[in-house]
Order: structure tokens, then C-alpha cells, then sequence
């Protein structure tokens, strides 16, 4: 396990002065760049460092088995019920310029790589991501005192391309309904750590104004560090480094704890 800590008033003015933020600072942190590569990663433009990330993650300018090859910045509604209930997440992704325009490029869109497409177009790209297949989870995991507290698939869902970025947003809705006078913790991780997610802004909290949402981020070096440790253990036992990468998401992941006012 690895120790997580909360992003405080200090993390927005240190974030606001660097130029890694977002995908693009995990993508420097999982590669291991942030100091040799990593101004080189993080020039001005969001979508010129998410491509060097992007190229990263094909293996140019990576380690061995590199993971994650896609980068979503993560941004969470809480919505309450008006007995004061939770009732739901909306869950917004938006993928890394790179895998955008891979995805859009293999549906037939925007074949002249503008970065936009057309009203038709944009309704084709409807729920492009909301066929899941059996045994996926979302990449969101709620858990209250160590239990998991089950999700809903998508209910609703909305999509969007421009600027070269796609964008989706979904709701799923609690089918077990946290205790909302208890700590109950949301994480985005895919198992696998083949996606990195990241958690950017706060939580928007709807229906109730006596809740607190506090961000929490893993360290990151112990994290990597354990990861390295895994992958010397598949190296040593004569696996592949790709084929049989250990599930160390939950490492890497960011977590939203949700405190509420007793009633």
C-alpha cells in the first residue's frame, strides 16, 4: 500500500506555478522525466505536452513495460437526493490529445485533423465510450470502512471533440447508498494502470451545502518505486513486462473522501 496525503491550499499555488499539471504531470511522474525530460514534457500548450507524453507512452522515450498509455483528467459531481441521500456521481474524462485523435481518426472523423468535427459527426461520437464490456467496473471505486459500495452502469451520458480532445460525462447512481454521516471515499484507477487517471478540480457537491470533499493523492515516488519493485519480480521470474504487468493502479490513484454534516 501507499500512503496518500491531502492536496491542500499549497498544491493549487504550486500547481499554478508549474507547467506540469494534469495528465501531463502523471505522465511525467510515470515515466520518470520530471527532472531530466520533464521541461520537455511540459512546454505551454496542454496539447503539445500531452503528445510528448503520448509518444512516451509508446515506448520512445520510456522504460521497459511502460504503463499507462492513456492519460484522463477526472472531474466528479456528488448529486444528493433531497432527503439528503447520495444519489449519484457524474463522472467527466477527458482523454490525452494522442489517444483522441487515434480514436477519432479510426471512426472515420475529422480526417483532416482540425480538431473539431461537424454537428453529424459529433453525434456519432455518442456514448463512445459507454459500451462496456462484461466484468468492467468504470474505473470508479466508491468504498465506506473498507467496504465497496456498488455503482450503476452509465445512465446517462453526454460526448464532445474539439480543440482535438475528446471529452464524456455519465452518471452512474448508487445502488448501495453510502451512510452520508461517515467518511466514504471515491477512487478512479484502472486496475491495471494501462489508463491514468487523475482527479483535476474540486468535486462539485449538488443537493447538499454541508459536505466537504477532500482530494487525496498517493506518493508518488513510493508508488513508483513499489511498481518497480513488481516489474523486476516479472522480469525475474522470466515474464513479459507488458503481457503480465501487475495490477498496481490502486497505487497510483487519487481518492476523493466525502465527509457530511450528521442530521
Amino acid at each position: 500500500m501507499v500512503a496518500k496525503s491531502e492536496r491542500n491550499s499549497g498544491y493549487a499555488q504550486v500547481a499554478a506555478k508549474s507547467p506540469c499539471r494534469g495528465a501531463a504531470r502523471r505522465c511525467a511522474a510515470a515515466f520518470g522525466l520530471c527532472s531530466a525530460l520533464g521541461a520537455l514534457l511540459c512546454p505551454t500548450r496542454q496539447t503539445s505536452r500531452l503528445f510528448l507524453c503520448a509518444v512516451a507512452s509508446l515506448g520512445l522515450a520510456a522504460p521497459v513495460g511502460a504503463h499507462p498509455h492513456i492519460f484522463v483528467d477526472t472531474e466528479l459531481e456528488l448529486v444528493f437526493a433531497p432527503d439528503g441521500e447520495p444519489e449519484g456521481i457524474w463522472i467527466s474524462w477527458a482523454y490525452d490529445p494522442f489517444f483522441s485523435m487515434l480514436l477519432v481518426s479510426d471512426m472515420g472523423l475529422d480526417p483532416d485533423f482540425t480538431g473539431e468535427v461537424s454537428e453529424a459527426e459529433r453525434a456519432e461520437l455518442d456514448g463512445f465510450d459507454m459500451n462496456w464490456i462484461e466484468g468492467y467496473h468504470g474505473d470508479t471505486h466508491v468504498t465506506q470502512g473498507g467496504r465497496a459500495l456498488a455503482l450503476s452502469g452509465p445512465v446517462e451520458w453526454a460526448s464532445d471533440y474539439r480543440e482535438g480532445q475528446l471529452f464524456s460525462r455519465h452518471l452512474r447512481r448508487f445502488e448501495d447508498i453510502p451512510d452520508p454521516a461517515q467518511e466514504w471515499v471515491i477512487a478512479v484507477y484502472d486496475p491495471s494502470y494501462y489508463t491514468s487517471y487523475g482527479i483535476i478540480g474540486t468535486p462539485q457537491i449538488t443537493g447538499r451545502a454541508d459536505c466537504l470533499a477532500r482530494i487525496y493523492e498517493p506518493d508518488w515516488e513510493a508508488a513508483g518505486a513499489q511498481l518497480q519493485a513488481a516489474l523486476d519480480e516479472v522480469l525475474g521470474a522470466g515474464g513479459d513486462t507488458e503481457g503480465d504487468f501487475p495490477a498496481v493502479g490502486a497505487l497510483f490513484a487519487e481518492e476523493v473522501r466525502i465527509s457530511c454534516a450528521a442530521r
